[in-house]
């Protein structure tokens, strides 16, 4: 049986613009239909991401291993380094746990689906010109675009379960079974 790659989408926006909030919802209602769901962070503040200090993973990362794995009671952590991680190694990394989605909170110029999410500011009107926007989401005054896409009000309780549909929806579009 062959694999069927994951349908990756992203979530795109600007510091403090809901991303987190909204990826979190969006994962437990893709759950809720019973999805697969992984999803990933890019680190965007600079430096690299913190592991805990003391444990024997990170003494192992410490000592120079390039990549540490911890297992107990079906958890798996798994730290590694590398100069650069591609965002496709990442996506790769994923694709061996078999999830029907992959969400991306970051990398907004990559090419995947995504959903912008706006707080009505001047720097937002550069995510518009961002490419494969499948979806927007705004704070408070609906942005004047011509868009050919959804807009959505991020307070709106409706707007996390019309967003996670639209997912469904473009999943079943590249379901070659159907």
């Amino acid at each position: 049986m062959a694999m069927v790659r994951p349908f990756v989408f992203q979530l795109a926006g600007y510091q403090n613009s809901g991303k987190t909030t909204l990826a979190e919802s969006m994962i437990r209602l893709l759950k809720e239909a019973g999805l697969s769901v992984a999803s990933m962070k890019h680190h965007g503040h600079g430096g690299k991401p913190d592991i805990p200090e003391g444990k024997d993973s990170s003494r192992h990362m410490a000592a120079g291993a390039d990549a540490v794995l911890v297992e107990g009671g079906g958890r798996l952590v798994l730290q590694a380094e590398k100069k650069l991680w591609a965002l496709e190694d990442q996506i790769n990394l994923l694709c061996a746990f078999n999830p029907h989605v992959i969400l991306i909170e970051g990398y907004k110029y990559a090419s995947y689906p995504k959903i912008i999410l706006l707080r009505n500011s001047e720097e937002d009107k550069r995510l518009l010109e961002l490419e494969n926007i499948i979806a927007a989401v705004y704070w408070d005054n609906e942005p004047k675009v011509n868009a050919k896409y959804p807009l959505y009000p991020l307070l709106d309780k409706q707007t996390p379960g019309s967003l996670a549909k639209l997912i469904l929806e473009k999943i079943e579009c590249q379901d070659p079974q159907k």
